[in-house]
């Protein structure tokens, strides 16, 4: 029983070390934080907090050392109030010159500042390039997109575009054009499928019916026969067994198990 007692003593004494050193490891990462919190006697261009002692210096100015020193902000900035970077940033059409002044963003003809007010958008109708706007040639069946990237068009429904410009898709016999804007521009009808460019009719066997989809052969077999090579085969179920739930295999009865094609009673 002491020796337990002493056990549990020295265990405790060890969480307490390592609680203690975890501490001490926060202090230490939280000191750079607390560095920014003005001790001792207030300086000028500071205020007291407003709760956990000390003061902080008022907006517009910033701690160095034991003193306030007013931020220099550059002509079209403007005081952030925010202890870490410059203090400062630029306002709204201007960009950061080597974080010491602020410069008129320059917007090219046919152009536009973005919302963000950090950088610039060319009008519909035209492509960056560079730093200009270049008018987009538009081909014969094309429309403008909303987007500032890429060709800047698209070709109309029913047409594709191949070397900058847009050609007439050719749809099969008993195909059809799809909304795509990418990938396949036509598919098969129901009970065809795309075979080297052709829509051809599905060959349906007996027992069969038309799937949802125009894939492979496009048919499936009616539940309670199974796909042998391209035929609708009975499905012989052994004793103890039922269909599953494709209606086109079967599985063994509950408490039995599959061994040599029967359902035979589980060990």
């Amino acid at each position: 029983m002491r020796q337990d007692k002493k056990t549990k003593r020295h265990k405790l004494a060890q969480l307490i070390s390592k609680v203690i050193a975890a501490a001490g490891v926060t202090a230490l990462l939280a000191f750079p934080a607390l560095a920014q919190v003005g001790a001792g006697p207030m300086p000028k261009n500071a205020e007291m907090r407003n709760y956990g002692g000390g003061w902080n210096c008022i907006f517009g100015y910033r701690l160095d050392g034991a003193d306030c020193l007013a931020i220099k902000v550059p002509d079209n900035g403007y005081s952030t109030g925010y202890l870490y970077g410059t203090g400062w940033a630029c306002r709204r059409g201007y960009e950061e010159v080597e974080g010491t002044s602020c410069r008129a963003i320059l917007i090219p003809e046919n152009a536009f500042l973005q919302s963000s007010g950090y950088d610039w958008q060319c009008e519909r109708g035209y492509l960056k390039e560079k730093e200009t706007c270049i008018p987009i040639v538009l081909p014969d069946k094309a429309y403008l997109t909303e987007y500032p990237s890429g060709s800047g068009w698209v070709c109309a429904r029913g047409f594709t575009a191949t070397a900058g410009a847009c050609f007439e898709t050719v749809v099969p016999k008993n195909g059809y054009l799809t909304h795509a804007d990418y990938g396949a521009k036509w598919e098969c009808e129901r009970g065809f499928f795309e075979n080297d460019g052709r829509c051809d009719p599905v060959a349906l066997p007996a027992n069969a019916f038309l799937g949802q989809d125009a894939f492979a052969s496009g048919w499936r077999c009616r539940r309670g026969y199974e796909r042998i090579d391209d035929a609708c085969s009975t499905i012989k179920i052994p004793a103890n067994a039922h269909l599953d739930l494709s209606g086109n295999g079967w599985r063994c009865d509950r408490s039995f198990q599959l061994s040599d094609g029967e359902c035979v009673h589980g060990r």
